[in-house]
């Protein structure tokens, strides 16, 4: 197993969203290609809310509605990247020699 300061943060959060993390020695195991998996969702969500945030936001007739919406998705969709790059982060210098 991993030590405690190389366990990876999962792209999922536990009760309370309090952070889920794995410790293993195998980054081509289960777990650790099904978190690969739903990274990779949640970047591909992300961009395509940036897309729809720049035909939203061009659109002078788009009501306020319709923007708390957007607003409350690309919410979820930045705390998801967000700890995307804080796992990938610890992922990297946890691999770097010494």
């Amino acid at each position: 197993m991993t030590a405690q300061d190389e366990m990876r943060l999962l792209p999922w959060s536990g009760s309370g969203d309090k952070p889920c993390y794995l410790s293993t020695d195998d980054p081509d195991g289960y777990m650790s290609r099904l978190a690969d998996k739903i990274e990779a969702v949640q970047l591909g969500t992300a961009i395509e809310l940036l897309a729809e945030v720049s035909k939203t936001l061009d659109d002078q007739d788009t009501d306020a509605n319709d923007l708390r919406c957007l607003s409350h998705a690309l919410t979820g969709a930045l705390r998801n990247v967000l700890r995307v790059a804080v796992s990938r982060g610890h992922l990297l210098a946890a691999s770097e020699p010494g």
